[in-house]
């Protein structure tokens, strides 16, 4: 028995020598160079591409199936002698006994100078789509086309199905590519893109096990001009019988640099771990990391559905950066808003997209010093449909107007002045200046406001509401806003809030789809101080006081301008526990009634403004003219009528404003305007005309109007003398008579 198992090893250790003596006699007397012309046709007969080899091709036999190929290129059979791919050397080693076995073990894999070239024509083409396929006019119709079988005679049965191969086990010591390039061109876009200095290296490649892979690249395209440096670190892993795919301690940064960056630096990487899982069509990306220069975020994304239609869900968090900054360092400009808008930004917020729809729920969103929680969504992406839930604890509106151009500013200047001039001429003591002329700067810019074209594409749906809100420094406390657009029409359905203890609410809509864009508005204020509004407008105001307010109005125009000078409409309002702010009524009123009792005043006015326990009237807009045919105003011992207008295009006034002396309610009158009874009743004429923000100060006695008044009272003087007088001496009928001498 031993006899024989010595005589079996011996056998087996010759038949050894025998494979190995072989091997060697075949790469050694064998030469694979000889037959290029064979193996170059057999390509061509089998995979249908044109090979080329320039260089030598180095083989070994056993135990490994060696082979180097140097400058070799492939083609396709259309374009023979324009190459897709060329290399300098390609190295591989496979073990020979595990082949039997399904199994690949391959030594160290090199790939030296790749180039992959790929080209789009100008139809639409691309040469990668001719790859594997046969020229048509080499096709043999006698070969290609099916025998049909004789009439009557049924048709072969089908062969029996091929038994599925299971994959074939890989195991490679290593992959190594050097200096590889890939360029693509599409001919048709006239655009480039270009990979090159590619290097990729690995450690063991085995199934269902981790392996380190490197990769580093030069990436550039030329519309626009923009070029990057990249490098992929991680541990990949894959199990092809699960269809289960792993990068781990993922890590892909660079450098960008190019036209869109401006001459600035983009710095970018981002981390975590990804996994894709064919089987179950899922893939994730966790514990993610980005940066990009000063932005940082952290977040998770999950995608399932691949084999359908993919669905995105996950989580991102981004921590709080200057944006201004931020685009500066990439070379962007920043939106033309206030100078401290857009400092600080930061966010947290759940993730959810499909193809057509992209979502931000349970957003928390901190801009500068507000904050917003809600829901931002994009229902569909073809339509550009905008959802907004948002609530937020404050937000200045102001902070993020863009600058006043440098028309408005003119502008503005130049009623300034004329204001300045105005209120000096008003200045001169006892209200003896003449009114002050009617201003002719305009007071509103012609800047186009609204982006017309955009907003006829709107398709919104917004539901807002602010712990404070300020517009045009206005204070709106717990302010709720729900506006839509859709087709051209944006709906106002509610502003709404609460002002300086009063309130608000705001209707209305904007037509976009004509040239000019119309806009109609329903207003309702009850108990806000006027004085407010007025200084939102950056003047003085002239009075104080609550005002309610209820007004329809419509006007067209894309300009401040222009919407004022097309103000139609009509209002009213009344405005209670009011106060006529610097204004000179009563000195003006005490001189009147100091003239006609032929007194003169022994002080000066107790108070520079002048109560009122109502203000009330209708206004109705002509054009940007607010037409106040009934103004009621009632202050202690004194009502006033006035009839006028306000020119909003200029903010200017034109009043005749009857007074109405109801008796001197003062404990100390001054003497010399102590109201005698026969004044009481009588209208006292004043005239109203300026800039709007002088207010009282603009106010003059009316002289021609007080003559009346005085030729009034010397005839009802004389009448009472002629009463007096004559008595029941003569007839009631000459008496009259008598008097209407004296009147005329």
């Amino acid at each position: 028995m031993k006899a024989f198992g010595k005589i079996l090893g011996l056998f087996i250790l010759g038949l050894l020598l025998i494979i190995v003596a072989l091997g060697f006699a075949l790469t050694h007397l064998f030469d694979p160079n000889d037959y290029k012309d064979e193996i170059r046709k057999l390509v061509r007969d089998r995979a249908h591409v044109e090979l080329t080899l320039n260089g030598d091709i180095g083989w070994s036999l056993f135990p490994w199936l060696g082979l180097e190929l140097h400058d070799a290129s492939i083609a396709t059979l259309t374009e023979p002698s324009q190459p897709f791919a060329d290399l300098q050397m390609l190295g591989l080693s496979v073990r020979v006994l595990p082949l039997l076995r399904k199994e690949v073990q391959m030594s160290d894999v090199r790939v030296e100078g790749l180039n992959l070239m790929l080209t789009r024509d100008e139809s639409g083409h691309g040469n990668w789509e001719d790859i594997g396929k046969t020229p048509a006019k080499a096709a043999n119709p006698a070969q290609t086309q099916a025998p049909t079988p004789p009439s009557g005679e049924p048709a072969p049965a089908p062969a029996q199905q091929e038994k599925t191969w299971q994959p074939l086990k890989l195991d490679i010591d290593s992959l190594t590519v050097n200096n590889a390039r890939v360029d693509f061109n599409d001919m048709q876009k006239a655009r480039q893109f270009t990979a090159e200095s590619i290097q990729l290296s690995t450690g063991p490649i085995h199934n269902a096990t981790d392996i380190p892979v490197k990769l580093t690249a030069f990436l550039s395209t030329n519309q626009p001009v923009v070029r990057t440096k990249t490098e992929l670190t991680g541990k990949l892993r894959f199990d092809r019988a699960l269809k289960r795919y792993q990068l781990d301690d993922m890590r892909f940064s660079g450098e960008a640099a190019g036209d869109p960056l401006q001459g600035k630096t983009l710095t970018f990487s981002a981390q975590g771990q990804l996994l894709a899982d064919m089987s179950a069509n899922v893939a994730e990306w966790t514990n993610l990391k980005l940066s990009a220069n000063q932005l940082r975020a952290l977040g998770e994304l999950h995608v399932r559905d691949l084999d359908k239609a993919p669905q995105l869900s996950g989580g991102i968090s981004i921590a709080q950066f200057n944006l201004r900054e931020f685009l500066d360092s990439i070379g962007q400009t920043a939106p033309t808003l206030g100078d401290n808008s857009l400092t600080r930004l930061e966010m947290v917020s759940r993730i959810a997209a499909t193809q057509s729809s992209f979502s931000l729920d349970d957003l928390t969103l901190k801009v500068d010093d507000s904050t917003f929680t809600g829901r931002v969504a994009v229902e569909d992406f073809a339509r550009q449909s905008l959802r907004l839930q948002l609530k937020a604890d404050t937000f200045d509106a102001d902070r993020y107007r863009p600058p006043q151009s440098e028309q408005a500013k003119a502008a503005g200047a130049a009623r300034k002045s004329e204001v300045q001039s105005s209120e000096a001429d008003a200045m001169i003591p006892a209200g003896t200046s003449p009114l002050p002329n009617q201003p002719t700067q305009g007071a509103w810019s012609d800047a186009r406001l609204l982006p017309l074209e955009r907003m006829r594409k709107l398709d919104v749906d917004a539901d807002l509401s602010f712990g404070k809100l300020t517009v045009e420094k206005l204070a709106i406390q717990n302010a709720a806003l729900k506006t839509s657009a859709l087709d051209g029409v944006v709906k106002l359905d509610s502003l709404r809030g609460d002002l300086y203890n009063g309130n608000f609410e705001v209707k209305g809509n904007l037509d976009v789809r004509p040239e000019i864009p119309l806009a109609a508005v329903q207003t309702r204020i009850a108990r806000v101080p006027v004085e407010r509004f007025i200084q939102s407008q950056g003047t003085t105001p002239p009075l104080r006081g609550l005002l309610t307010l209820n007004s329809d109005i419509t006007a067209k125009g894309n300009s401040q301008k222009a919407l004022v000078e097309s103000l139609n409409g009509t209002a009213n309002f009344a405005l209670n526990d009011g106060v006529l702010v610097n204004a000179n009524l009563e000195q003006q009123l005490c001189r009147g009634i100091s003239v006609l009792n032929r007194k003169t005043l022994s002080g000066d006015p107790r108070g520079k403004d002048t109560p009122f326990q109502q203000l009330n009237g209708n206004l109705v807009f002509r054009n940007g003219v607010a037409s106040n045919p009934d103004l009621k105003v009632r202050t202690p011992g004194l009502s006033v009528n006035g009839d006028g207008d306000i020119d909003l295009r200029v903010m200017g006034m034109n009043y005749r404003v009857g007074v109405i002396i109801e008796g001197d309610k003062s404990d100390m009158p001054d003497p010399a305007c102590e109201v005698n009874p026969r004044f009481v009743g009588i209208e006292w004429p004043i005239l109203c005309r300026g800039p709007l923000e002088l207010g009282a100060k603009a106010c003059r006695l009316d002289n021609e109007g007080l003559g009346k008044v005085a030729a009034k009272l010397a005839t009802d003087r004389i009448g009472d003398k002629i009463d007096e007088k004559l008595g029941d001496k003569v007839s009631p009928e000459l008496k009259d008579a008598i008097k209407g001498l004296f009147k005329r």
